[in-house]
């Protein structure tokens, strides 16, 4: 049984309650103390019901979510712990969490770049040893997409920590088009990834537009002074790259209607994993669907409808559609 975080603060009001033995709780005193931690933590005023406490206490005695907490009634009128050292936070780990964890390791150590997943599975071998005494390897069931000969993955806990520690970097970074490496100074604000590759969303020292660094293309970087730093004022990054595909986009770029045809045989791919979430259907045809995409015209967008060849055809707009046209005759000339 999943627990919502205002479940998990009423449970833990309650156990720190019942946890004080050197006074009786009724009721109404464990409605009190719940409704202030929920509005200590939450800012909720409305508090809590009378119902909804003691459904919460026989969840609590029960083996759902796994406490089996001694709760009792004294004189037909106070909840106590029958054990005086109980607590739901002293509550052992059973297999089945133990299972899960190990599944959602399993899957997170298939993520290049982040060593914070190398300690998780450690923490769990451990806790395994512990209950268990012997651990039982089981296979991997899910199978996530991964490169790991990607270059710059070792950059990944770095940035993220400088970005967190709200630190600049002097970078030294190679361009695709440079000879050479040129180091400067950026404010980073965001990893993200792209096809297994990972990219910088920063602002230069000198410049106002945000740019973006492939983290294959960093040689190395420096920590700065943290009184340097300068913090991004911007949209937030979801609603940022809302209107992108890729991570290619300029701030001053906006989302244009773009639409496509899509003949009959990969209309269903196009349909069951669309394009960018934006895409809907317009008509359709009987030799294929006319779709709309409301995205911003970048190079990743070019590539991921060539990557269709024949099977896509650019109705709109004009400029990408002549495009993409030059871009098929020029790869259709490397095969004369």
């Amino acid at each position: 049984m999943a627990i919502n975080k205002l479940a998990l603060i009423r449970y833990r009001a309650i156990d720190k309650c019942l946890r004080n033995r050197y006074r009786k709780w009724a009721l109404e005193d464990l409605i009190e103390k719940v409704s202030e931690a929920l509005y200590d933590y939450e800012g909720i005023e409305s508090g809590i019901s009378k119902r909804t406490i003691q459904a919460d206490i026989q969840l609590m005695r029960s083996d759902k979510l796994g406490y089996n907490a001694p709760i009792i009634v004294q004189d037909r009128k106070y909840y106590a712990y029958e054990d005086p050292n109980f607590s739901i936070n002293h509550t052992k780990i059973t297999d089945t969490d133990l299972d899960k964890m190990s599944e959602i390791v399993s899957v997170l150590r298939q993520m290049n770049g982040f060593d914070y997943f190398d300690d998780m599975t450690d923490i769990i071998a451990r806790l395994e040893n512990s209950l268990r005494k012997t651990t039982d390897k089981s296979d991997n069931y899910i199978q996530l997409e991964g490169n790991v000969l990607v270059k710059g993955i070792q950059h990944i806990t770095p940035l993220y920590q400088a970005i967190r520690k709200r630190v600049p970097l002097l970078i030294n970074y190679r361009s695709f088009k440079a000879k050479e490496a040129r180091a400067s100074v950026y404010h980073p604000y965001l990893l993200k990834e792209y096809r297994n590759r990972w990219f910088l969303i920063c602002k230069p020292q000198k410049g106002t537009s945000l740019l973006t660094l492939a983290l294959d293309r960093i040689i190395d970087f420096m920590e700065m002074n943290p009184k340097d730093f300068v913090p991004y004022t911007g949209v937030g990054f979801d609603r940022y790259f809302e209107d992108t595909i890729g991570v290619t986009k300029d701030i001053k770029s906006r989302a244009q209607k773009v639409i496509l045809w899509v003949n009959k045989y990969n209309v269903p791919y196009v349909l069951t994993k669309p394009i960018h979430h934006s895409q809907q259907v317009i008509k359709e045809e009987e030799g294929g669907t006319i779709i709309r995409l409301d995205v911003t015209l970048n190079f990743e967008l070019e590539r991921e409808l060539l990557g269709f060849g024949e099977c896509i055809k650019v109705l709109g707009p004009k400029k990408l559609q002549q495009t993409i046209a030059k871009r098929l005759q020029q790869a259709a000339g490397s095969y004369l």
